[in-house]
């Protein structure tokens, strides 16, 4: 497999090269919004350590990771008023990723409504603040 590629967008995020709203951060985890949502409050959720897929992040830190995962999610599901959540998370190219860097999509749906197809389209940043201002109150004070 090729080695993890520190000139990766969400590498950048982390270290403030680039911008990203913010929903959630401890010290292993960062969860922001997707800047191309395929649901209304789509948000990512990638650990600190540098780790191409999920089989490169230390076994010990697998369950702080998803646990965060965990949480945003039913932030997500909650401040968003969804009927459920979609999970995704890829690995490798055949596997459909395209930022090699792990990152876990979380997806809030509502019945009936199917998700966006991925036009490569950023959203309105105003859009994106009032989703992610919706999840941190649904997360409760820090």
């Amino acid at each position: 497999m090729p080695d993890y590629d520190s000139a990766n967008v969400f590498a950048k995020i982390l270290r403030g090269e680039l911008p990203a709203e913010r929903i959630y951060e401890d010290d292993g985890s960062f969860a922001f919004m997707d800047i191309m949502p395929r649901s209304d409050g789509h948000c990512l959720v990638i650990p600190k350590v540098a780790a191409r897929t999920l089989f490169d992040l230390p076994t010990e830190a697998l369950g702080p990771f998803f646990g965060v995962v965990q949480k945003v999610g039913r932030a997500a599901l909650a401040g968003m008023g969804a009927d459920g959540l979609t999970l995704q998370q890829f690995n490798e190219p055949a596997g459909g990723q395209v930022v090699f860097h792990l990152h876990v999509h979380i997806l809030p749906r509502w019945t009936g409504i199917a998700l966006r197809p991925h036009t490569g389209q950023m959203a309105d940043g105003a859009l994106l603040k009032g989703h992610a201002a919706k999840i941190r109150a649904a997360l409760g004070p820090a």
